[in-house]
């Protein structure tokens, strides 16, 4: 068995692991709120909490992950560490912003984030931010990216990354999907055993749509497991010195899939026949068979090195990196602004 097969199994055991469990706990009511923390005291003597959940931790789980995946897939190809992390930033500085300015003009919501517009921003921008990086800092720092193996690079990691975002999704119950009271016989029966029952007055679920309690279309889990099938495969054929065809197979599922995803959901996804969303995805499908077409393929004849690629992440400086993209996530993510709790604190008389 060649380390790559042995990889790509490895991964593949992971998430069968990972989403089993997700998909079985995690519409339950105890995993929305990870911990309270005190932040001020109120007049009747308990304590304002800040609410850290568990919606920012898989977020910060699953753009770590992205990034590794980014660290382990540039590596075995032996791109330079310092090219990566320049690559990374740029996407970063357009994607972060993105998924909040998107949310708050379709969704009207100051609060909320929103993957598909980020992704939407990384896929139209990913090609320049190469160009730019090449251009800017290539002669300086001595690195030359392939646009083929950094775009398929970048697919691959978007899809890891948003499979397992889903996991925050069905923590917080958002990107819902219909309840199947009101879909097509066909579908009820299709879901019958297979669907989400959202339990908790504080998901959004709840909240904004009031189907708490109600059996639905598990939309998330099913995106999960069509996004990590879409990775694994783009994963093989990275590793097989195919960029172009990976690139190609994993933006190509996830787009057309994140297009035909939402007729699935319930949460509000803007006025018209097809949202806003869905008129990205298909122009991120156009653009990504518009860069299939014109995109050379690997430049030299070496086969990339997934044992190197491992290598290229257990370095201090990339391990460092790593964890504080997760404590920038977290950050960023993890305070609910949407929900708060009261902290009562006591002696335990019997322990003292």
């Amino acid at each position: 068995m060649t380390n790559e097969v042995l990889f790509v199994l490895s991964l593949g055991l992971f998430y069968t692991v990972l989403l089993t469990w997700g998909f079985m706990v995690l519409p339950g009511e105890r995993w929305q709120v990870l911990a309270s923390v005190p932040s001020y005291k109120t007049g009747g003597g308990n304590w304002k909490g800040l609410n850290l959940t568990f919606y920012g931790f898989f977020i910060a789980c699953s753009y770590t992950l992205a990034t590794a995946v980014m660290f382990v897939l540039f590596g075995a190809e032996l791109v330079p560490i310092r090219a990566i992390v320049i690559v990374f930033a740029m996407m970063g500085l357009v994607c972060i912003p993105a998924s909040r300015w998107i949310a708050a003009v379709v969704e009207k919501k100051s609060h909320t984030l929103t993957v598909g517009g980020a992704a939407f921003v990384g896929t139209i921008a990913a090609p320049w931010a190469v160009w730019l990086a090449n251009g800017l800092f290539g002669r300086l720092m001595q690195f030359d990216l392939n646009v083929a193996t950094a775009l398929a690079t970048f697919a691959i990691a978007y899809a890891f990354g948003e499979g397992t975002g889903r996991l925050a999704c069905i923590s917080f119950g958002c990107c819902y999907g219909k309840p199947l009271d009101q879909c097509r016989p066909l579908v009820r029966r299709l879901f019958r055993r297979f669907h989400f029952v959202f339990m908790g007055k504080t998901k959004k679920i709840a909240y904004a749509s009031g189907l708490d309690g109600e059996p639905v279309i598990p939309v998330q889990a099913i995106t999960s497991v069509i996004y990590i099938t879409a990775a694994l495969a783009g994963v093989w054929l990275f590793l097989a010195n195919r960029p172009v065809a990976a690139f190609l197979v994993t933006a190509g599922v996830t787009q057309v899939w994140r297009f035909l995803s939402e007729f699935l959901r319930a949460d509000h996804r803007g006025a018209g026949q097809l949202s806003a969303y869905q008129w990205m995805s298909l122009i991120s499908l156009g653009y990504v068979l518009a860069c299939g077409a014109v995109l050379p393929g690997p430049s030299g004849q070496m086969t990339p090195d997934i044992a190197q690629g491992l290598t290229a992440i257990w370095v201090p400086a990339v391990l460092l990196f790593l964890q504080l993209v997760w404590a920038g996530m977290f950050l960023l993510t993890g305070r609910s602004a949407v929900t708060g709790s009261v902290i009562s604190l006591h002696v335990v008389e019997d322990r003292t």
